[in-house]
């Protein structure tokens, strides 16, 4: 089989799309077409058919797209692998993370990681869990750091940390005063929730429908920024995990109060493909990840 042939054949597959995939491989539209044709030719069987410009597998392209995936998952092991060797303590990891780990915990390992070992470039961006448990399958990363445990055929889920989540409040909110809060406490307050899904709105959700009181929304944020700043300015109160309002409580601009409840708590995943070749760098990096999270948890108790 002819590997150039079938590389084009599986990205204009991947793409779904013929100038997408000249794109990607840097070659011209008409080269792409001429590719697939003579992969058709060659075995007398039509791999893709077209409707309208939009391409489409028929099923002997659906098992041979499946086969190619694979191949060409190994490919990018074997260079890794490679450049693992080359660069012993060098390379670049890429990082895709949920929000909240993303932007309130992750920089505590990584900073120091990169203090540790500035030969290796880390990349980090901020996705919806969804889109990072898409990516990382797709090996367009290295490592995927999500906010709730989930199923996937091509993916290790392991999870790196528990933390409890609090109720925060204005400074000089009535119920800033007390150290623990009972059900009734929060009956008929104004509640900023996170969008729809989320832990926290999950967890709160719980909480309300089990102890059998209303609260007022006057505010759906999917920021954790956002719900904070609401917060602040008195609009409400809202649940929240306890790392990402530390700096504000510090700052004494917000008070948190510990929810006597078993659902009070939430945990984030570490995601990466079940055939990801670890290199020396990555391994660094998950070494450190369990070890922060690990002192986390222990000044937590």
């Amino acid at each position: 089989m002819n590997l150039n042939q079938l590389k084009i054949f599986y990205s204009a597959a991947k793409n779904g799309s013929l100038s997408v995939a000249a794109q990607a491989l840097f070659i011209t539209q008409p080269a792409v077409t001429k590719g697939i044709q003579r992969l058709q030719e060659h075995y007398e069987i039509r791999f893709v058919d077209f409707v309208g410009k939009k391409l489409v597998l028929t099923d002997a392209g659906e098992v041979l797209y499946e086969i190619a995936e694979k191949i060409f998952e190994l490919e990018n092991q074997a260079e890794e692998s490679i450049r693992d060797f080359q660069q012993r303590k060098r390379g670049h990891i890429r990082i895709l993370s949920s929000e909240s780990f993303g932007d309130y915990y992750l920089p505590q390992i990584i900073i120091p990681f990169n203090k540790a070992y500035p030969l290796i470039r880390v990349s980090m961006n901020i996705l919806p869990t969804e889109q990072v448990v898409e990516n990382t399958a797709s090996l367009n990363c290295d490592l995927g750091f999500i906010s709730y445990p989930i199923a996937h055929k091509k993916l290790v889920v392991k999870e790196v940390l528990e933390d409890k989540l609090v109720i925060i409040t204005p400074r000089d909110h009535p119920l800033a005063e007390k150290k623990r809060l009972a059900p009734k406490d929060l009956e008929g307050h104004p509640f900023i929730m996170h969008e729809k899904g989320s832990a926290p709105r999950r967890a709160i959700e719980e909480f309300i429908r089990e102890s059998h009181i209303s609260v007022k929304i006057p505010l759906e944020l999917s920021s954790n920024r956002a719900i904070k700043r609401a917060v602040e300015k008195g609009i409400g109160i809202a649940l929240i995990s306890r790392e990402v309002a530390n700096e504000e409580i510090r700052a004494k601009r917000m008070h948190a109060i510990n929810l006597a409840h078993p659902a009070m708590k939430r945990k984030f995943f570490v995601v990466h493909h079940k055939d990801k070749y670890m290199s020396e760098s990555l391994r660094l990096l998950m070494d450190m990840v369990f070890k922060w999270t690990s002192q986390y948890s222990k000044e937590l108790k």
